[in-house]
């Protein structure tokens, strides 16, 4: 994952919790395969933040190459 996306602060807050995400090693899964990543967090309900431009570039192509194989 882009280092500069994961490192960026973000100041969000869960939804569903009210409280702020903090920085969390979470399992993405995705036709079986499951890869580790550096994701925004709730430490409360476990909700994760995917910013956009991770899931319509990054989660894109590696959504690609899988339906390729």
């Amino acid at each position: 994952m882009n280092n500069q996306i994961s490192q960026q602060e973000v100041n969000i807050e869960c939804a569903k919790c009210g409280i702020k995400l903090t920085l969390s090693k979470v399992q993405l899964t995705y036709l079986g395969s499951s890869f580790p990543v550096e994701l925004y967090r709730c430490a409360q309900c476990g909700i994760v933040y995917i910013p956009e431009e991770l899931a319509n570039g990054k989660m894109k192509q590696v959504e690609a190459s899988m339906e390729d194989k």
